[in-house]
């Protein structure tokens, strides 16, 4: 769309009309945020989708039903993609960033921030994808200093506490968007910004019934 943008005001009729730009560039404005907004809806509209499944889900394991954590690694890793999800409300609590796995390049820069690559194989340094439960509260060197073991729940996540993938704060994660440029990659565990995991650590200590985490892409 920002190319668009670029091409249309670069023609020539637009170099040699003042008038044209003026009454162009804002109307190009308008459906830039028009096309941002469609994409946001986008985004919404597929959390809904998982959410109901989340909840049938969690609805057949006895797990809470009042909120689950859903992460979506087809977003561009500078943009929001862990939402903590009020399935009751139908609506989002609060989101923030999350980092994914390096794989083969190197820990954290941002090869990989618009393809992520996917494994459940030890030492792979992947993020895998799947349905998680979240399990024990324990201490963390990273962020807040509090993690939670992460219980995988599927063949392409079983490998989760063999290669001690827990859910955790990282300073190196920003508590704001920041496209276009992409969030730090770790060795695969969903590492969030510090002030998502207060939000989150918040609600995970006043449960007491198995909360969902769900990775997909």
């Amino acid at each position: 769309m920002v190319s668009l943008f670029n091409f249309i005001l670069n023609k020539p009729l637009l170099r040699s009309s003042n008038m044209n730009r003026f009454v162009l560039v804002p109307l190009l404005i308008i459906t830039l945020l028009l096309f941002s907004y469609k994409a946001d809806e986008k985004t919404i509209n597929r959390l809904k989708e998982k959410a109901h499944q989340a909840e049938t889900f969690c609805k057949s394991k006895n797990y809470n039903t009042q909120f689950c954590i859903l992460i979506d690694m087809s977003l561009h890793s500078g943009k929001n993609r862990a939402f903590l999800w009020d399935m009751k409300n139908d609506s989002i609590i609060a989101s923030g960033l999350c980092a994914h796995g390096c794989g083969s390049m190197p820990w954290g820069e941002t090869y990989t921030k618009t393809k992520p690559v996917f494994s459940n194989t030890p030492d792979s340094h992947c993020t895998a994808l799947g349905k998680y439960k979240i399990g024990k509260r324990g201490y963390s060197q990273w962020g807040i200093n509090v993690n939670y073991l992460l219980h995988g729940l599927e063949s392409t996540n079983n490998n989760a506490i063999k290669r001690q993938i827990v859910l955790h704060s990282w300073s190196d994660v920003a508590d704001k968007e920041v496209y276009p440029n992409g969030t730090p990659e770790g060795w695969g565990c969903p590492a969030i910004g510090n002030k998502l995991m207060k939000t989150l650590d918040a609600k995970l200590k006043g449960t007491e019934k198995p909360v969902l985490l769900w990775i997909f892409n």
